[in-house]
């Protein structure tokens, strides 16, 4: 396994492993023997950062989730893990009752809720203190000073370590965190946002974000981080769900536009010149590239582990990432 720092200040930064793991699914969709058995399995690897969220996983039942986290928190327990391990969690998009959704009820960012939230995912998982912890989603009806200020408390009191922000305008984090340093606070300095190799558009309205997606690496979001060099990009869905080795999972349709066959083309040369799946070729350009990208990957079992594993190990040359680079 290799790794990277995430974090500056010496007292919560944190070394992770370049390939992060997605507990999205499990408790719910992925029982608990082959949850178990995927964590064991990246943990015995070398793997040491986790991610999940308090309202993993709402959908598949209709509640409000939790049932990662708790699964987490039990595996953690049976295992003796400590904080060896860093664990990622969201607030924010929790459905505020079961039957709804963070689109039209979510427990939101006020102080109050990223207080009691944080409390209740620390129960969940078992822990005195949240390694990084995201604001999930937006909340405009909060003013973002009390966002910022509501996160820098929990950090104060040491009962969460960094901080991080997932599908926001970059504008909005932009301004979280010039007020977080006008303060002498601490701001985000971990983004979550989905960035595969393959590029969606991003003009297509949703219930979430009526503009077009927010929750994509744009060009600017990529811009943003070459010039704060302190920040670090966590990619989730970067294998979009498998869709680049299953026939059964077709492209989303955000994909369907005249860029998409040129870079699969040259995913796929890559692939065949190393030997690799497209899958590893995708992680491996994350992994190995010049802007600081940690793909965060979900496995539903070891077999799909073991290969995401195998792309940390994968070496491509400077001429293959030129092509992956420019293909259009």
């Amino acid at each position: 396994m290799k790794y990277r720092t995430i974090g500056s200040d010496p007292k919560t930064r944190r070394e992770v492993s370049v390939l992060a793991l997605g507990a999205m699914l499990f408790g719910s969709r992925t029982d608990e023997e082959t949850s178990f058995a995927v964590l064991d399995r990246y943990v015995e690897a070398g793997g040491n950062f986790i991610d999940t969220s308090d309202n993993y996983a709402f959908w598949e039942d209709g509640g409000q989730g939790g049932q990662s986290e708790e699964l987490l928190g039990r595996w953690r327990r049976s295992r003796g893990i400590g904080n060896e391990v860093v664990i990622a969690t969201k607030l924010g998009a929790r459905p505020l009752a079961p039957g709804t959704s963070y689109t039209d009820n979510p427990e939101g960012l006020s102080a109050k809720v990223i207080r009691e939230a944080a409390e209740r995912s620390r129960e969940r998982l078992g822990v005195e203190r949240l390694d990084l912890l995201y604001a999930h989603i937006e909340d405009r009806t909060v003013p973002l000073r009390e966002t910022v200020e509501g996160f820098a408390e929990l950090v104060a009191e040491g009962t969460v370590g960094l901080l991080g922000a997932s599908n926001h305008a970059v504008w909005r984090v932009e301004r979280a965190r010039a007020q977080a340093a006008a303060a002498g606070l601490p701001g985000y300095e971990v983004l979550q946002y989905q960035h595969s190799h393959l590029r969606p558009r991003t003009d297509i309205p949703d219930a979430l974000f009526p503009e077009g997606s927010l929750g994509g690496a744009t060009g600017e979001l990529l811009s943003y981080l070459r010039a704060e060099p302190a920040l670090t990009l966590v990619a989730y869905s970067p294998l979009l769900g498998g869709a680049y080795a299953r026939r059964d999972k077709p492209l989303p349709p955000d994909y369907d536009h005249p860029g998409t066959p040129a870079r699969l083309t040259v995913l796929r040369k890559v692939a065949k010149e190393t030997g690799a799946s497209v899958n590893q070729v995708v992680l491996a350009w994350q992994i190995g590239g010049e802007l600081p990208v940690i793909p965060l990957a979900g496995a539903s079992s070891v077999a799909q582990l073991e290969e995401n594993l195998a792309a940390v190990e994968l070496e491509l040359t400077p001429e293959q990432r030129a092509r992956l680079d420019a293909a259009h």
